[in-house]
């Protein structure tokens, strides 16, 4: 599809890029800015529909495809990407993780018809902060949009259950000596109390409850949190807590859980 002769690759006229510089800050009204990346243009017409139709909410551009997509994102400076996994060319997982390498990147919901493992944890270690299928209702659809936005993650029970199967389930020995070799080896520029901070995400905790838990304060618990983001070359807590989890951690299932899981 060439986007240079699809509406889908252009801004909305008269609309300009949000004044808030980190992702998911909205624009000075409040309103959280959307771009839609699909190469279907029924699907993204229905998904401006639904996203239309909300108050707090608004679709600034739309993409056929993942080049378009960089440059929409680059002119429009939106707050949350609604991406489509399987695109011609580049995909929706290289597309996010071009994406989440620039700076103030926008935060990424992945939106497919696929499941599969690969697929959800491809999109997750890609740096997406929410999956859920074009098949979900479209309330827990805007649901997801409005939780990712707030920089939470979003995730169908579907994808809940596969990232838990693939977190406890069986894999080749091999196979999983060398992903936790790896983990181990980024883990390990980490100071104590960083591990400590990195193991508390991977439980679920949010940061009240991670000051509690290592008896600090709330602003060195934030203030540990963004070392681990530079140090381990994160965007989000999901992948802290898979990093955490491949490392050998066993429990990752109320970070992909919390706060909010969309179904």
């Amino acid at each position: 599809m060439d986007s240079r002769h699809d509406p889908a690759s252009e801004p909305d006229s008269g609309t300009g890029p949000g004044s808030g510089s980190e992702p998911g800050s909205g624009s000075g009204s409040g309103t959280v800015r959307i771009v839609i990346v699909d190469d279907e243009q029924l699907v993204r017409m229905a998904l401006r529909l639904v996203i239309d139709g909300e108050p707090d909410l608004t679709v600034v551009a739309e993409a056929a495809d993942g080049d378009a997509a960089l440059a929409v994102v680059d002119e429009q400076r939106p707050d949350v990407v609604l991406m489509d996994v399987r695109m011609p060319g580049r995909d929706g997982l290289d597309t996010t993780r071009e994406l989440l390498a620039r700076p103030a990147p926008p935060r990424v919901l992945m939106l497919t018809t696929f499941d599969s493992d690969d697929l959800v944890l491809g999109a997750l270690r890609a740096g997406a902060l929410g999956f859920v299928l074009k098949d979900t209702p479209p309330p827990r659809i805007l649901d997801a949009v409005r939780t990712v936005a707030d920089g939470h993650p979003a995730l169908s029970p579907a994808a809940t259950a596969r990232v838990i199967a693939a977190a406890t389930g069986p894999d080749s020995s091999h196979s999983r000596d060398r992903t936790r070799e790896a983990a181990r080896e980024r883990l390990s520029v980490l100071t104590e109390r960083e591990w400590e901070t990195a193991r508390a995400v991977a439980d679920g905790l949010g940061n009240p409850e991670i000051a509690e838990r290592l008896h600090i304060t709330v602003a060195t618990v934030k203030a540990h949190t963004g070392s681990l983001f530079a140090k381990l070359g994160v965007e989000n807590r999901v992948q802290i807590a898979l990093l955490v989890r491949d490392a050998g951690h066993p429990t990752c299932r109320r970070a992909v859980d919390r706060p909010s899981d969309v179904g």
